[in-house]
């Protein structure tokens, strides 16, 4: 989408508009400062998904839409989460953030903040599998793709 002032707030606007939720949302400029790429994560059937495509492609901002579930693509999403790690849980934090591959980027004697990277499911799998009660605070950037390969978002 053109990287303009107001063209986020259009998209958000059409979703509101009909009645359609985002699940997450990530808009950064692009190689191309013009340019912003956004990726939305939304649920809905075919139907629905086809209809706010063609609703989307009629915003002036809107430059290009791909829809990454019908190839190849890579999914990310980052989480910052504070965990309380007291005592022996000290360890056993330690171990399932060493397991997720995630990162403790912040100590005190009471708690753990641990950034971790990856897909949603995976994300969710860390928190399952912390002590209910242990996740004090969680912050989510919502999911980013890009193709695989070769294939590349052109204009």
């Amino acid at each position: 989408m053109e990287n303009e002032a107001g063209a986020l707030s259009r998209v958000a606007g059409l979703f509101s508009a009909r009645g359609y939720n985002i699940e997450s949302l990530s808009v950064a400029p692009t190689e191309d400062p013009t340019l912003s790429r956004m990726t939305l994560v939304t649920i809905g059937s075919d139907e629905v998904v086809e209809q706010v495509t063609k609703q989307l492609n009629k915003l002036i901002e809107v430059v290009k839409i791909i829809d990454l579930n019908e190839g190849d693509h890579i999914e990310r999403e980052m989480m910052l989460v504070k965990v309380r790690a007291t005592g022996a849980d000290r360890e056993e934090i330690k171990r399932l953030a060493e397991i997720f591959r995630g990162c403790i980027i912040d100590v005190t004697d009471k708690s753990y903040t641990i950034e971790l990277t990856g897909t949603s499911s995976k994300l969710d799998a860390f928190l399952e599998a912390v002590e209910r009660g242990a996740v004090l605070e969680t912050v989510r950037t919502g999911a980013s793709g890009i193709g695989r390969g070769e294939w590349i978002l052109k204009v």
